[in-house]
């Protein structure tokens, strides 16, 4: 190619163009579909006829749903509360109750409402719901927190391009320290639009808080550390890390059990993922599960604290004849911030 410049527009094109295939690949093939696969619910009663009857519920779902029996009521409330089920039928002649907890997932409690809502008209009767764990009256849908996801996110790597094009000449431990700095403040921004502003957390507001930091400074840390290798490739590469599989896998529209397996299988360790799910723990289910989303979002910091070390030894590797063409790509590095306003 002759020109020079089309070349270096074509070259720069690359990154948007991947960037939408991806997030074509990654939000469709997440969110189009959504379709139950082993669904936790729980038939309760403890006699032949009741075992019968989640047989029969189970023979006719099949792979949709993974269907036990509980002796009570109370019982099947507290695992719903723990979140080993989305939803329990009891079964009545009169008025049959579907018991739910849909700050859980509001989609998980919708599926299970379509599955037992036909079993109760059979028998000519209505469905009862109950929601034993319903999300404040400010989230209606409990989604609320999903989107707070996307906003530390997004505050989260954007700001890593700013550092990289921005910070390119500064030693890398100062970039780590802003990026800690940063991550305060992306997360104090998200403790006030959860707090003050939207009232999705009418509690426990520090605590939601912390594990913002510990998301927001993990996303930060990483990228630092990867820009000294991948250079204006970063965007790209924070943009599959904490966009395409961070947000599909979150859980914050559908969970797992409405996913194919890839996206169930990321969400078990996704650093997204941990922020929802402890943010559901930690406001709606007593911080049930809390300790192990925390130390998801913490093993993600370490990691992002070696990579940052990685970065850091490098960089000290490096003549003073290979630093000056990295400071002077600091002028092209900057479009890089303009690449990350799309989600």
């Amino acid at each position: 190619m002759r020109s020079p410049a089309l070349r270096h527009v074509l070259t720069h094109l690359v990154t948007p163009l991947l960037m939408c295939i991806g997030m074509g690949l990654a939000y469709m093939g997440a969110f189009v579909t959504p379709e139950p696969h082993h669904l936790p619910v729980a038939v309760v009663g403890s006699g032949p006829e009741a075992k019968v009857f989640a047989q029969t519920v189970k023979d006719k779902a099949g792979d949709a749903l993974d269907v036990r029996t509980v002796t009570s009521r109370a019982e099947a409330v507290d695992l719903l509360k723990s979140r080993e089920i989305t939803g329990a039928y009891v079964p009545s002649a009169r008025t049959p109750e579907l018991v739910v907890a849909s700050a859980a997932s509001d989609m998980d409690a919708l599926a299970v409402e379509k599955v037992f809502t036909p079993v109760a008209a059979g028998q000519g009767v209505p469905l009862t719901v109950t929601d034993v764990a319903a999300p404040v009256d400010d989230d209606p849908t409990g989604q609320g927190l999903f989107f707070l996801l996307i906003a530390l996110s997004i505050g989260s790597y954007a700001s890593v391009a700013a550092l990289g094009a921005a910070g390119a000449t500064l030693p890398l431990r100062v970039r780590a320290l802003l990026a800690v700095g940063v991550s305060a403040v992306v997360s104090g921004i998200g403790a006030l639009l959860a707090g003050p502003v939207f009232h999705l957390a009418h509690h426990d507001l520090a605590g939601l808080w912390g594990m913002a930091w510990l998301y927001s400074a993990g996303i930060l840390l990483i990228g630092v550390g990867l820009h000294t290798f991948l250079k204006r490739w970063t965007t790209l590469a924070m943009m599959v890390l904490f966009v395409m599989l961070n947000f599909t896998s979150s859980g914050g529209l559908y969970r797992p059990e409405l996913q194919n397996g890839f996206f169930g299988t990321l969400h078990a360790f996704w650093n997204g993922a941990g922020f929802v799910e402890g943010a559901r723990s930690l406001l709606y289910f007593g911080g049930d599960g809390l300790a192990r989303t925390i130390w998801t979002l913490v093993i993600w910091l370490l990691l992002g604290l070696a990579i940052t070390a990685l970065a850091a030894a490098h960089e000290r590797g490096r003549t003073p004849e290979e630093v000056a063409p990295a400071a002077r790509e600091t002028e092209e590095q900057e479009e890089e911030v303009e690449e990350t306003v799309g989600v």
